[in-house]
């Protein structure tokens, strides 16, 4: 049942944020101290990560069906407080958001945005998570904010296929061709899984679509996988960027790359 105690509880991050907002000052998004972690989700500790996972990002809450320990919100939560660049969680974080039209889901402590924030703030050297915020940020509608962040990630991660393929779709949207054709084809060396990207490209005549294979790759009759295009296969989401439902978040944390 929804007591004021409850309401209280999900309006007050996002009151913050607003505020700090209209006062041109840095929202708050939380402190990163927790009971468990946090851990660097790159170099996860495999116990804390399997109990972590087991209960709170079972395959039904990745999938942002519903949630294991009670709201869905509260397990995500729970995930990227542990965790807080856990890419493939603030993936279903901003999906299971866009699809309920919230800017943030109940049972979670703060705005979607925040977990982005709490990301590049606890490791910003992880481009994969500059990557992840930047791909919400456009996908929110907010291209000015979300390209330099697009271009930190491709910067701390050249030759990673989902980093070139969400800057590739952000080039082609802003009519920078040559630009999204220098990314798809990195994108797609590295087998990318989704050809949207090569669509769009193709369908507007400025690529033929082919890619020349890296060097000492081997074809698809059994060669060894890229280690990059393994990355992408076990992280992409089911369905590719460009296709994403758009919600404009109301909080806006100043951590645009400089």
């Amino acid at each position: 049942m929804l007591t004021l105690k409850s309401t209280v509880r999900y309006v007050m991050p996002a009151a913050f944020l607003l505020a700090a907002a209209a006062a041109g000052a840095k929202p708050y998004c939380g402190d990163l101290t927790n009971a468990i972690g946090p851990f660097d989700y790159r170099e996860a500790p495999p116990d804390a990560l399997y109990l972590v996972e087991m209960a709170h990002y079972t395959e039904e809450v990745a999938a942002g069906v519903k949630g294991n320990t009670g709201a869905i919100g509260g397990d995500l939560d729970y995930t990227l407080r542990a965790f807080p660049n856990h890419v493939k969680a603030l993936t279903t974080m901003a999906m299971t958001a866009a699809r309920m039209k919230v800017n943030q889901l109940p049972s979670a402590r703060y705005p979607v945005e925040c977990y982005f924030e709490r990301a590049v703030r606890f490791k910003p050297d992880d481009g994969m998570a500059w990557g992840a915020y930047g791909k919400y940020l456009y996908g929110a509608g907010q291209e000015e904010r979300a390209m330099p962040l697009l271009k930190k990630a491709y910067d701390m991660a050249p030759d990673n296929p989902s980093v070139n393929y969400n800057l590739g779709i952000a080039y082609f949207r802003a009519k920078q061709y040559d630009l999204a054709v220098k990314h798809a084809k990195v994108a797609y060396q590295h087998d990318f899984p989704f050809d949207g990207l090569r669509n769009m490209l193709v369908g507007a005549r400025k690529w033929d679509g082919k890619v020349e294979p890296l060097p000492g790759k081997k074809n698809e009759s059994g060669g060894e996988e890229d280690e990059a295009a393994k990355t992408t296969r076990e992280t992409a989401p089911e369905t590719s960027p460009e296709t994403a439902p758009k919600t404009a978040p109301n909080t806006t944390p100043d951590t645009a790359a400089r």
